[in-house]
């Protein structure tokens, strides 16, 4: 059987054995029949708020929040259509809000392809600023006593507007909601304590938990803390148009969100696998190595002790290079080294939560991965080079025996798996 996988921006067919396989993808959504429409109508009749509208005054500061480039938010379609709403609001009291969490800024062509050319040249277009703690405001305090660090622009605004999409997220339950203020437009000692080894580790930090996730949990308490805001999320299917829209209160309006992304998202499987394939969802997830974790981090939950897990990820910016993952990833030779540094008291490394989730999962299966990336760097993350993904599992399935299995995960966590008897 032929199983095409999501891969940059196109996909990469593999050859796989019939009767052994298993695919498990996301329950296929059918798009909204008017995007625009549906937007507009879920701002005129919001879950537990007043209309968008009537939030508004003529003198009102607007602060917008969208995500960055790594996500898949429909940010060219979905801000245009916002600011239409709000009649095109003057372009001194608006702030488009680029909700950036500890990522790398976004280059002026990468904006202009996510909003829109005329909307960055009407309208003031800022990135937040992680490592700048005068550009953030003191909204309360997080349970170890580290200030909860919100945006300046975004509490200066009267009006805020949070953006973004819901899908499944490996330790924060799900995306959106809450996660578009912490860590989204927080600064880095907030999103160290939030993301801190404790909290990475606890159980219910895991697909689709909230209730009881201690990450979930804070980040919706420093939403709280930051006051009123009105959420806009979408949820989305793998051609990446809008399935929904959920709008209004930021809590009420994302639940409702994650119970929808809950049924088409979540899958049963009767067994583990001695062998799992999976990707990060192609372009613009997949564009990195430290996004790639999200797709490990889904296939773990159903690979056999032992297994192996194969990891399809273009990762065209590579680890990316010198980024803090690709730092610590080097400074190690081992994932137990991982695990070590960052139960360290006073160990504390931006985007040490990503390398701590890629350690535990090595501690469960092997990890190889086929990307564009050179196999030696592949090495230095402590990862295995896969040139042919068919090749490897036929090699794999036979060293197993014939009971063995593969599954495979062609859209990555869009679609997350779990043993139905657990």
């Amino acid at each position: 059987m032929i199983v095409e996988l999501a891969y940059g921006q196109g996909r990469l067919p593999i050859e796989l054995p019939d009767g052994l396989t298993t695919v498990v993808s996301p329950r296929h959504t059918a798009a909204l029949p008017d995007e625009r429409a549906a937007l507009w109508q879920a701002l005129d009749q919001p879950v537990d708020a007043l209309p968008l509208r009537a939030w508004v005054k003529p003198d009102s500061r607007i602060c917008i929040t969208f995500t960055d480039i790594t996500r898949a938010t429909p940010n060219e379609r979905l801000i245009p259509w916002l600011l239409e709403y709000l009649g095109q609001p003057d372009p001194e009291r608006v702030t488009l809000l680029n909700s950036l969490g500890t990522h790398r800024p976004n280059t002026p062509a990468e904006l202009e392809r996510m909003l829109g050319r005329a909307t960055v040249s009407r309208y003031r277009v800022v990135d937040n600023e992680p490592h700048n703690p005068e550009a953030h405001v003191q909204v309360g305090t997080l349970r170890d006593g580290t200030p909860a660090l919100v945006s300046r622009h975004f509490m200066a605004a009267e009006v805020r507007i949070v953006t973004g999409f819901i899908e499944p997220h490996f330790f924060a339950g799900f995306s959106g909601g809450p996660k578009g203020i912490m860590p989204g437009i927080s600064c880095l000692p907030t999103v160290m304590s939030n993301h801190g080894a404790h909290n990475i580790r606890h159980p219910q930090a895991s697909f689709g938990a909230t209730v009881g996730n201690p990450l979930w949990e804070e980040m919706r308490g420093v939403a709280r803390a930051a006051g009123p805001c009105f959420l806009v999320n979408v949820t989305l299917n793998q051609e990446r148009r809008i399935t929904g829209v959920f709008a209004g209160d930021l809590e009420a309006a994302h639940r409702l969100g994650t119970e929808f992304v809950r049924e088409t998202a979540m899958h049963p499987v009767p067994e583990l696998y001695d062998v799992v394939i999976t990707t990060n969802s192609g372009y613009p997830l997949d564009q990195n190595l430290y996004q790639g974790v999200k797709g490990m981090a889904a296939a773990a939950r159903i690979v056999k002790p032992g297994g192996t897990i194969i990891l399809a990820c273009e990762a065209r910016e590579g680890t990316p290079p010198g980024s803090p993952y690709d730092r610590l990833l080097r400074s190690v030779t081992t994932p137990e080294e991982i695990i070590q540094r960052v139960a360290t008291p006073g160990f504390c490394v931006s985007e040490q939560w990503q390398a701590q989730i890629q350690a535990h999962i090595q501690q469960k299966a092997r990890v190889l991965v086929h990307s564009s990336m050179a196999d030696a760097d592949i090495r230095a993350a402590l990862m295995e080079p896969c040139a042919d993904i068919a090749g490897e599992v036929r090699r794999l399935l036979a060293q197993a025996g014939p009971q063995a299995r593969v599954a495979v995960l062609p859209e990555g966590p869009l679609s997350i798996p779990y043993l139905a008897t657990a």
